[in-house]
Formats: C-alpha cells, structure tokens, sequence
C-alpha cells in the first residue's frame, strides 16, 4: 500500500474512534442520564448512532462523489461535526457543576436523590444544547464571512534598512475543496491584491481535492499581483490530494513552488534570502519529497536576512539552529474551535501569532480558510499582512 493511501486509512480508523468515543459520552449526557421517556431514548440513540457513522462516512464520500454532491455531504456532515465538538467540550465542562452540587449536598447531608440528579441532568444537557447552538451559529458567521486582514509588524536585526517596509501577505490553509470554491477564492485574491504586496506567501494546505476536481476553483490564484512574486510550499493535505499535480498546476499559475530551495529577494546586497521546504510529514510521500533545509540552505551567506516558509511550525526547531531569522507557518487553524488550541499544544510548539524562538522569530496564521465544520469559535481565520521592518532603520525612527 503507498504511503499516502496508508496515512489516509490510518488517519480514518483513528478519526473513526474518537467519533464513536465522544458520540458516546454524548448518548450518555443528552439521552441516558435526562431520562425524558422511551420515545426520546429510542429516537436519541438512533440518531446518534446514524450521526457517528456519516462522519468518517462522509469523509470517505467527499472523496469519492462529484464536487456538487460532495459539497452538500460534506456541509451537513461537518456541520454536525463541529456541534457535536461544541456540545462535548460544554458537557465535559458541565461535569464541574454536576461534581460541585455532590460535593455541595453531601456537605449539607442532603445528597441529591434520582428526581434530582434527573433535574440536574436535564438541566445541564439543555444549557449545553443551547451554547453549542449559539456558538455554532457565530462560528459558522465567523468561517464564512468576510477574511479579516491582520497587520503583524516584525523586525528582524538583519534586514537592510532599505527594505523596511517590505510587505508580505501569507495565505495559508485554504482548503479548497468540498465547500469553499472559486466565487469564495477570488474575493480572497481581490482582498490580497488590494492590499499592493510586495510578496506573497502561501503556506500549504491550498487544496482538498484532485487538479481534476479543483482546476477551475484554484484559477483565481493566477490573478494574485505582487513586485516580488507569489510562493507556495506543500502542506500535508497537499500530499492527500496529488502533489505532484499541484505542483505542476501552481506552476501552470505563475506560482513559484519552493522545494527545498531558496532565492533572493530584492536587489543584491539590500535584499534579503526566501527558503521554502516541504511540509515536515511529507517524507516518504514520493520520490524527492520530505523537508531538506540543509539543501535549502547551502551555500548561503549568514550576514543576510533569511525568511523561511513552512507549512507546520515544529519546522521552527531545525529552523532556529539553522539561522533563520522569521518563519511563517499555518497548519493549525490558531484550534479552529476552542478550546481546542490547547490540544494542538501537544504536536505543535506554537498555535497563533508571533513568538520568539531562541534568536529566531515564527509567525503562526491562524489560516485563510478552515477545515471540516464550517465554524470558527475563538480562532477567527485571517490574511495575514506582515511588515518587515529592518533593526537599523527601528533605532534610527527612535
């Protein structure tokens, strides 16, 4: 089996557990324990069993059916998805609650009796049916609004001075696919060329879908306009979706792929180096693919400036010993729906924002698009507008 179909499979059977897990907690929070009659524990218990299944399901299908088909499979199944999250998180909390009014009443020796924990129990399940609704309704306005512009200032000891100033927008995390498209790209690139760049980065995860599927969706990005040019480096979903062909597409666009390789930018001795790799899970995704910054790297001049671009932010640890300067990531949509940005902690150093790394800095986007439920909560999507600002031209504006 290739790799990228194992990873797939792999990736389906774990995904596939934790569905069953967390639809299980919710049969036993919103079903079992409020006890509201036969006819809702039969009807409740089917429903969420026919729910988990047409999650991976779905993700199966989105895969395999015409766009149009999979663009409203994947709407109602993500949709779904993204509440079902929003009412395990709001039920896990609630747990506090149901373990202070215990520990309340049997201070008081009055322990809650079963009409009573019924109560609670029905109580609790209904609040967080309601806040999973609310939060569902402003995060699935927050996805699908208007793409925020975030200015970030960021400077960096080695830029000349003449180049302070220089203006780079990153587009990261696009995921077009099943459910964002062309009309909702274009507004993006008239966004970004409003914005007069002087480069644009994007870094990984454009696509959820074949060339085949997505042609037509990802041709506004031949439109995007800056001085310097536009670059792309893989992220992992490039690698669920044909890389290779993308590559060749985005090439086809005018985009600038970087594979482990760098250019200037600028003019000689008043610009400064770009370096791309490949997303850090892409090893073994294909012949020549895997990150290789040593290779992108050799041969440099370490008195200038380097930028890299890479799609996940751990690339930052190689990145720091290697002289980097700024790194720009993407891959984990800032949590996409808190609070789940604390479980990204786990595989990533950083989630959102600007941070420090030793003597190098990382930008994190909290993406451009989303993946799967079509909600943000706390962790809105953005185009990231970052200025560069040379440490010389800093301390003589001071």
């Amino acid at each position: 089996m290739q790799r990228p179909l194992l990873s797939f499979v792999i990736f389906i059977a774990v995904f596939s557990a934790i569905v069953a897990g967390v639809h299980y907690y919710l049969w036993q929070r919103l079903i079992r324990a409020p006890e509201l009659g036969p006819l809702w524990h039969r009807v409740g218990s089917v429903a969420l069993v026919v729910l988990a299944s047409l999650v991976p399901l779905g993700l199966l299908l989105t895969r395999a059916l015409p766009r149009h088909i999979a663009g409203v499979v994947a709407g109602v199944v993500y949709t779904w998805v993204g509440l079902a999250v929003l009412l395990f998180f709001l039920l896990l909390t609630s747990e506090l609650v149901r373990l202070g009014a215990h520990g309340l009443t049997a201070l008081l020796n009055q322990p809650l009796d079963g009409e009573r924990r019924t109560f609670l129990s029905r109580a609790l399940a209904g609040a967080a049916g309601a806040l999973a609704m609310g939060f569902g309704v402003a995060g699935a306005a927050s996805a699908l609004g208007e793409v925020a512009v975030r200015p970030v200032r960021v400077r960096l000891r080695r830029l000349p001075a003449a180049m302070s100033g220089f203006r780079v927008v990153q587009l990261t995390d696009l995921h077009i696919g099943p459910t964002i498209g062309r009309a909702w790209l274009e507004r993006v690139v008239a966004r970004v060329n409003a914005l007069e760049p002087d480069l644009v980065a994007i870094t990984g995860d454009l696509v959820d879908g074949s060339v085949e599927e997505l042609r037509e969706h990802t041709a506004p990005l031949a439109d995007l306009r800056a001085k310097h040019g536009v670059f792309f480096v893989t992220g992992n979903h490039e690698y669920y979706s044909g890389a290779e062909a993308w590559i060749a597409e985005l090439r086809r666009l005018g985009v600038t792929v970087l594979r482990n390789e760098r250019v200037s930018i600028g003019d000689g001795e008043h610009g400064f180096d770009l370096a791309g790799v490949d997303d850090w899970s892409s090893r073994g995704m294909g012949r020549g693919h895997g990150p290789d910054l040593a290779r992108a790297l050799a041969g440099r001049d370490p008195s200038r400036e380097l930028v890299l671009l890479a799609h996940q932010p751990k690339q930052i640890l190689e990145a720091a010993e290697r002289g980097v300067g700024l790194q720009l990531s993407g891959h984990t949509h800032g949590g996409q729906i808190f609070p789940w940005n604390f479980f990204v902690r786990l595989d990533q150093p950083y989630v959102a924002g600007l941070s420090s790394h030793g003597d190098s800095q990382i930008y994190v986007s909290r993406g451009t698009g989303y993946w799967g439920p079509p909600m943000r909560v706390g962790a809105p999507s953005e185009i990231s507008l970052i200025e560069l600002e040379g440490a010389a031209a800093a301390e003589a504006v001071a």
